[in-house]
């Protein structure tokens, strides 16, 4: 498909935009008292990313639509600002606006757009999924801040909607493994006091 010169200028300018989520923080560091300049929109989203892939995979859903809509699903807040849930009370966020405005015609055929607009529907399994990856991965965070410390992350790593919000059984299972194991698990078995050799 041929693409003008605007076109192309259009799509440089969205990937600078894109850029400019590793600068939005997190708004849940208002309630967890912390200053943690590595929680941003594209960390979030990256590690959504690898959770709803992994998980897509294992359900056999549309891995390819499910990676699409995981790397959009906060695309907006580029332009919105992430708003915590006490925020989210007094703020209105015109998300379809915003997603018109930076992809909607961008390619023709857009399935980022149309896979944004599934995602807010919230009905297919893909867009399931990506809800589940989301959830799961604030879990994570707040399991990291409180294995840290943080007291009031772990009540809210504690609270049972943490699991019973979740669309499916293999996200409430990892979820379940995710508050009772300790963060070391990944590299406790690999510690080790001499180097290997060539």
């Amino acid at each position: 498909m041929q693409k003008t010169k605007t076109d192309l200028k259009r799509l440089a300018n969205l990937f600078i935009e894109a850029g400019t989520l590793k600068k939005i923080a997190r708004s849940h560091r208002q309630q967890f008292y912390t200053d943690d300049l590595s929680d941003n929109i594209a960390a979030h989203s990256f590690r959504v990313t690898l959770i709803a892939s992994c998980i897509a995979e294992i359900l056999n859903a549309d891995v390819e639509k499910v990676l699409i809509m995981s790397l959009f699903h906060d695309f907006g807040e580029i332009r919105s600002g992430d708003q915590n849930w006490v925020q989210k009370r007094y703020v209105k966020v015109l998300d379809q606006q915003i997603m018109t405005d930076q992809i909607g015609d961008l390619i023709s055929g857009n399935r980022f757009y149309n896979f944004g607009i599934e995602y807010e529907e919230m009905e297919s399994i893909e867009a399931k999924i990506v809800k589940d990856a989301d959830n799961l991965e604030q879990l994570l965070l707040e399991k990291e801040y409180f294995e840290k410390g943080v007291k009031i992350a772990g009540d809210w790593m504690k609270s049972p909607s943490k699991i019973t919000r979740l669309n499916t059984d293999i996200a409430k299972e990892l979820a379940e493994l995710i508050i009772t194991s300790p963060i070391s698990d990944w590299w406790s078995h690999l510690w080790t006091n001499k180097r290997l050799k060539d």
